[in-house]
């Protein structure tokens, strides 16, 4: 499932280096639990509706952020986390959640990305190098995460023919750094092609590509090509009250 949150407005700037914090927030709503250190079967994306400042990030009219799950138990505890406490960051807190409808995907979606996609290369001394869009060997490891989770998430028949892999036709792919708890961690903003069974391809969409999509990295966004057909109703459901 696919959650929106849509924020007031900031009282202060958001640091440059908040991503690491929206995980807290996130962790804070789901409570005690094993998702924090295991595979993550969840990704959000950054912020949006902000503008660049010399000091931060500045969102003098709000702001809305996406969470995406696989399980639904996480969605559950994360909603009745919001109702207790809806305080995120620089005053910030949550005005409204929405239920993203869920689209009806093909077996081949080129996506946007909503946040920086890592890769990484286990070298022989222990160390990693990161992969970025331009080097075909990221797509191994995209694949290779992609299939493991699929496989975490009780779903390893659809793993063989999935895949995944940077879109090097877009010409504006680019990389970010991203420092984290004193670790300066390499991403790139390229759109991702996902191939698959259409299941496969929803779940990709839900967990995010790449590594460490538990702390904001590799957040698939909509569809480059076209817009997916929706499931059902075509406008989000809003969720008030104390259920969901």
């Amino acid at each position: 499932m696919r959650l929106r949150l849509f924020l007031t407005p900031a009282c202060e700037p958001v640091p440059f280096t908040y991503p690491y914090r929206l995980a807290g927030v996130l962790h804070r709503w789901l409570g005690q639990n094993d998702w924090h250190d295991g595979l993550s079967l969840y990704s959000f994306g950054w912020l949006q509706g902000g503008r660049l400042g010399k000091d931060g990030l500045y969102f003098p009219k709000g702001a809305f952020w996406t969470l995406s799950f696989y399980e639904g138990e996480q969605v559950e505890r994360l909603v009745r986390g919001i109702f207790q406490d809806p305080t995120v960051i620089a005053g910030m807190t949550v005005a409204e959640v929405q239920a993203v409808p869920i689209p009806s995907f093909e077996s081949r979606v080129v996506f946007r990305v909503e946040s920086p996609v890592v890769a990484r290369r286990v070298r022989a001394d222990g160390g990693r190098d990161y992969l970025i869009w331009e080097d075909e060997t990221a797509d191994e490891v995209l694949t290779r995460v992609f299939r493991r989770k699929l496989m975490a998430a009780g779903l390893g028949h659809l793993a063989p023919q999935a895949s995944m892999r940077f879109d090097r036709r877009y010409r504006g792919a680019k990389t970010k750094l991203v420092r984290i708890k004193g670790i300066d961690h390499r991403g790139s903003l390229c759109p991702v092609i996902v191939e698959g069974p259409p299941e496969a391809v929803q779940f990709a969409w839900l967990v995010g590509a790449g590594e460490l999509t538990g702390c904001g990295f590799g957040a698939l966004g909509a569809p480059v090509q076209k817009r997916p057909k929706q499931r059902g109703r075509h406008s989000p459901t809003v969720l008030t009250g104390k259920s969901i």
